[in-house]
C-alpha cells in the first residue's frame, strides 16, 4: 500500500523497531493527547463519531484478516504468548465454513480416486465377491 508506505516514511521512527506513532517532538504521545489527535484524524477520514471507533479496532481488523495464518504466526504477529489471547482475533465465517467444506470434499474425493471408489486400504477385487455378498453359502 503506497499510501502506508508513505507515512511510515515521514511520520514513523526509523529502523525495524521504530515506533510507528511519534509525535512531534519524536516521542511517544501522551494518552491524552494521542486520543485527541485519533478524534481528529476519525473526523478528517468522514467516520461519524457515533461509529465509536477506536484505535484498538485497527489492530483487531488487522489481525482479523490474517486468515489462513497458523495461531502460532498470529501469536508472534500479536506478540502474545498465549493461545487465549490470539484467540480473540480468530472469527468463524460462512466462507471459512465453505473452505473447510470444499477441503473436506476434495480430500475424500482424492481418496475415492484412488482406491476405485472403496475406502483406503480396500481393493475393488476384494470388497465382494461377484454373488455380491461376503456371507458365503452358509447364509443362503
Amino acid at each position: 500500500m503506497p499510501e502506508l508506505r508513505e507515512h511510515v516514511r515521514r511520520w514513523s521512527e526509523k529502523g525495524s523497531h521504530g515506533r510507528v506513532f511519534v509525535g512531534p517532538k519524536v516521542a511517544t504521545p501522551r494518552r491524552s493527547n494521542f486520543n485527541r489527535l485519533w478524534l481528529t484524524a476519525v473526523e478528517a477520514a468522514g467516520i461519524a463519531p457515533e461509529v465509536g471507533l477506536h484505535f484498538h479496532d485497527l489492530r483487531h481488523t488487522g489481525n482479523t484478516l490474517t486468515r489462513g495464518a497458523s495461531l502460532k504466526d498470529v501469536m508472534r504477529r500479536l506478540g502474545h504468548a498465549s493461545t487465549r489471547a490470539a484467540l480473540i482475533y480468530q472469527h468463524a465465517d460462512r466462507e471459512s465454513e465453505r473452505a473447510i467444506a470444499a477441503g473436506l470434499s476434495e480430500t475424500i474425493q482424492a481418496v475415492l480416486a484412488g482406491s476405485n471408489g472403496h475406502g483406503a486400504g480396500t481393493e475393488a477385487s476384494e470388497a465382494l465377491p461377484p454373488g455380491g455378498s461376503n456371507d458365503g453359502p452358509e447364509a443362503s
